[in-house]
């Protein structure tokens, strides 16, 4: 199972990844998944919200290395979350890495646990945030995108609010944070929600309009590369590539 039958209580629907095996790798499989559990709840009528959560101690892996969703087919489903006219919300309890970012990115809120960390691990596989760039860029810290693009360096829930990547970081229950998140949703209008998240979501919008057949392009070049094949061959082989100093 890559995602768990949806959930529903009073206006929220859950989606919940779970693939825990491999993480919850973005796969092709999981991302078609997605695609179609979203388009379901744009069309129900009693979806207030969606929430976007997790089974395992990882949110998402990011790509599946062994079965990789075409480019154009993740940057689909960014997109769809981006304009859903119902806002998604992020629960975090674990682990983001690379495109899992890009995921978190297109949310609307996102909260994150004590014991959720992120990181950002393309340049060292050889590879760059290219696609995931759409959502990411337009909402977080340049300066803090540009550390983490480069270094691949991991960060906790609280750096992770402070550099605008999530909402809200929770000390402790995170369920226990996102409940005014949800309350709030709820006691709003699904016309007053959809119009105030068209105001939020215009510039990201924008971003994907502007620079997403390039970043396609981009994404597909760097996997075709030899530095990549190296990256992504010492990655599954649990050693470093050859270009570690």
């Amino acid at each position: 199972m890559t995602l768990a039958a949806p959930t529903h209580e009073r206006g929220i629907t859950t989606l919940t990844l779970d693939s825990p095996a491999n993480r919850n790798a973005l796969s092709a499989r999981l991302v078609g998944e997605l695609s179609a559990a979203l388009a379901a709840c744009a069309a129900d009528d009693t979806v207030r919200a969606v929430v976007l959560t997790h089974t395992g101690n990882t949110f998402c892996a990011g790509a599946d290395l062994t079965a990789p969703p075409d480019p154009a087919a993740f940057v689909a489903l960014m997109r769809q979350i981006v304009a859903l006219p119902k806002p998604v919300v992020a629960r975090v309890t674990g682990h983001v890495r690379a495109g899992g970012l890009g995921l978190l990115g297109a949310c609307d809120i996102s909260a994150a646990g004590p014991g959720a960390t992120f990181a950002l691990t393309e340049s060292r596989l050889g590879l760059a945030p290219a696609v995931i760039s759409l959502p990411l860029l337009p909402r977080t810290d340049p300066r803090a995108a540009a550390r983490y693009y480069l270094t691949g360096e991991r960060f906790d829930a609280s750096e992770a609010a402070r550099i605008s990547l999530v909402t809200l970081a929770a000390d402790d229950d995170v369920d226990e944070a996102l409940a005014p998140v949800l309350d709030g949703l709820r006691r709003a209008s699904p016309q007053g929600l959809r119009a105030s998240k068209e105001l939020v979501t215009a510039t990201v919008l924008e971003s994907f309009d502007q620079h997403a057949e390039n970043l396609i392009a981009r994404s597909a070049a760097l996997f075709a590369s030899a530095e990549a094949r190296e990256g992504m061959t010492a990655f599954l082989e649990r050693r470093d590539p050859a270009w570690v100093w």
